[in-house]
């Protein structure tokens, strides 16, 4: 699969199991998109364009170099796109790296100010200078073995004693969901507000088991896509208790019981 990210945060992706059709399909959709923008006297940065080919641990990466309007398309092994910073493997490893600098820089700040001020206030503080950073785009990069270093940013802020001790009642104290929390309850909060994306396994068959009002898996033997968001999505959802599932049709109540 390829991703031609261009300048003003626009994408292709183009995908193929078959190596020539793949090639073919890449220099169709970059000729044709050439041609509209000359069609209607645009013209396309191609210094801020790149091309990405995503590929699996197993696979060989296709040798490929796109030509369009006279211009090399720039062949890269990452690129950010709406404050994401993708890889060709998804790894995400270089993403949380970026993602690090900005809670690191503020996690003294945040620190310091817990003695001075009101829980209420130092909350607000925490939740605008780490959380929102957090938070952000978490349902993609929740499951990266990565995210353990904003895991260790987060137990420096709320820790004011040993890092040894356990912190699991000071999170609870202050209310705070631990990065691995938010990454489940994001996820949950996604298949609520898309509930037309998925199947329940009543909507498949018609025979009453304990499992209707559980969602219906994507058929999938990669691991890269069981790691995936959407698998995700499902596997968590269905690991709810009846309690919860119940008011998967009642959005106010869902995310009041969750």
């Amino acid at each position: 699969m390829a991703l031609v990210h261009m300048a003003g945060s626009q994408i292709i992706i183009i995908a193929n199991t078959n190596v020539h059709e793949y090639k073919h399909n890449i220099k169709l959709a970059t000729h044709e998109i050439n041609n509209w923008f000359v069609n209607n006297l645009l013209t396309v940065n191609y210094n801020k364009t790149y091309f990405l080919k995503f590929f699996t641990k197993k696979q060989k990466e296709v040798p490929l170099q796109i030509v369009t309007a006279n211009s090399l398309l720039i062949n890269s092994n990452s690129t950010k796109f709406l404050g994401l910073k993708i890889n060709s493997m998804l790894t995400w490893e270089e993403h949380i790296m970026d993602l690090s600098h900005k809670p690191n820089r503020a996690c003294f700040a945040i620190r310091a100010t817990k003695t001075l001020l009101t829980w209420k206030s130092w909350q607000m503080v925490y939740y605008s200078y780490f959380h929102s950073v957090m938070s952000y785009g978490i349902i993609f990069w929740g499951t990266s073995p990565y995210s353990n270093n904003i895991l260790a940013i987060q137990k420096r802020i709320i820790m004011n004693s040993s890092k040894r001790e356990s912190c699991r009642q000071l999170y609870k104290q202050q209310q705070i969901l631990t990065v691995y929390g938010q990454y489940i309850y994001s996820l949950l909060m996604f298949v609520l507000k898309s509930r037309e994306v998925f199947s329940l396994n009543s909507d498949i068959h018609d025979r009453n088991t304990r499992y209707n009002l559980n969602l219906h898996f994507p058929t999938t033997n990669l691991k890269l896509v069981q790691r995936g968001v959407f698998y995700s999505q499902v596997k968590i959802f269905n690991h709810l208790p009846p309690s919860i599932k119940d008011y998967f049709k009642e959005p106010k109540c869902f995310k009041i019981k969750l």
